[in-house]
C-alpha cells in the first residue's frame, strides 16, 4: 500500500500561487537579449547618431528642420513619397487579395505552385528585377507592344510615376500576399456557409463575414508594404527620373553630392517619424476584438 502525504493529497487549488508560479521572467529576458543587443547596435545607435547630426550640423539648433519645412522642393518630395507609397499599397492590395483568396480554395498541388510563384521574387536579385522592368517599360519594350496591340499605346512608361508604381508594386507584392493568405487560412469557412444558410447571398456573406475577418491580414500587409515603399531607393532610381525623386533619393543626394549630413539627418529623422506614426496609427485602428463588427453585439434568439 502506497502512503500519500498530506501535501501530495492536497488539491492543486490549495497550493499557494507563489509555489505554483515558475520563475520564467529571467530566462525569457535572456532569450531576448541577443535581439535587443542587435537592435541597439544596428538601429538605435545609428538612429540616435542621425538625430544628433540633424540638430548639430552645421550649428546646434533646429535650423535643418525649419529649412526643410520652408523648402518647397523637400515638401514636394515628401508628399510625392507618401503618395507613391499609398498608390503602391493600393495596387498590392487589389492584386494580392484575390490571389491570396485563390490560394485558400485550390487544392494542395496548386497551392504549392501559387506559393512558389509568390516566393520566386525572393530568390531573384532586386537589381535584376529592376533592370528587367527597365527593359519591359521602355518605348520599344514588351509592355508598350502589348498596349499598342490592344489600341492603348504606345505610352511613355519609363521615367514616369506610372512605371515606378508598377515596378514597385511587383517588388512589394509578396509582402502583401503572405500576410493576407496567413489571415485567410485561419478563417473558418463554415461561418460563411452559416451566413448563407441564414439567407444571406454569397456576396453579402463575403462582405459581412469573410472580409472583416481577413482585414487584420490586409492591415498587416499594407503596413509592411507602405513602410518599405517609403524608404525605397533602387527601383525609383532606375525606373524613374529626377522628376519623380523620392525621399531616399533626396537623402542620397544630400550625403553623396552636397555632403550635407545635417540636412540628410533631418530628412532621415522625418522619414522615421512618418513611419512610426503610420505604424502606430494602423496598430490603433486594428486594436479591436478578433470578431468582425457585424458579428459583435448582434446576438438574437
Amino acid at each position: 500500500m502506497v502512503s500519500v502525504s498530506p501535501v501530495d493529497a492536497a488539491p492543486a487549488a490549495t497550493v499557494p500561487a507563489a509555489a505554483r508560479r515558475r520563475p520564467r521572467g529571467r530566462p525569457l529576458l535572456l532569450l531576448a537579449l541577443p535581439a535587443v543587443v542587435v537592435l541597439a547596435v544596428f538601429f538605435v545607435v545609428p538612429a540616435a547618431r542621425l538625430a544628433w547630426l540633424s540638430v548639430s550640423e552645421p550649428a546646434l539648433g533646429f535650423g535643418n528642420y525649419t529649412g526643410m519645412a520652408s523648402d518647397g522642393v523637400v515638401v514636394t518630395v515628401v508628399l510625392r513619397t507618401l503618395g507613391m507609397a499609398a498608390v503602391v499599397t493600393v495596387l498590392c492590395v487589389l492584386c494580392a487579395y484575390p490571389y491570396a483568396y485563390l490560394m485558400t480554395i485550390v487544392g494542395p498541388r496548386w497551392r504549392a505552385v501559387l506559393t512558389a510563384l509568390v516566393l520566386l521574387p525572393f530568390w531573384t536579385s532586386l537589381m535584376a528585377r529592376t533592370f528587367a522592368w527597365v527593359v519591359l517599360l521602355q518605348d520599344t519594350g514588351l509592355v508598350n507592344g502589348l498596349l499598342a496591340a490592344v489600341g492603348l499605346g504606345p505610352a511613355r512608361l519609363l521615367g514616369t510615376t506610372a512605371g515606378v508604381s508598377v515596378a514597385m508594386a511587383q517588388v512589394m507584392l509578396p509582402f502583401m500576399v503572405l500576410p493576407v493568405y496567413s489571415a485567410m487560412r485561419g478563417i473558418d469557412r463554415r461561418l460563411v456557409d452559416a451566413a448563407m444558410g441564414l439567407g444571406a447571398t454569397p456576396f453579402a456573406a463575403f462582405l459581412r463575414v469573410y472580409l472583416p475577418l481577413s482585414l487584420r491580414g490586409v492591415a498587416a500587409g499594407a503596413t509592411l508594404v507602405m513602410v518599405l515603399s517609403l524608404g525605397f531607393y533602387v527601383t525609383p532610381s532606375l525606373v524613374g527620373s529626377p522628376q519623380q525623386s523620392m525621399l531616399a533619393q533626396l537623402i542620397s543626394v544630400q550625403v553623396n553630392q552636397l555632403v550635407d549630413f545635417g540636412a540628410a539627418g533631418a530628412l532621415a529623422v522625418t522619414l522615421l517619424v512618418v513611419t512610426l506614426v503610420l505604424v502606430a496609427g494602423v496598430q490603433r485602428l486594428t486594436r479591436t476584438g478578433g470578431a468582425p463588427v457585424g458579428l459583435v453585439g448582434g446576438g438574437g434568439s
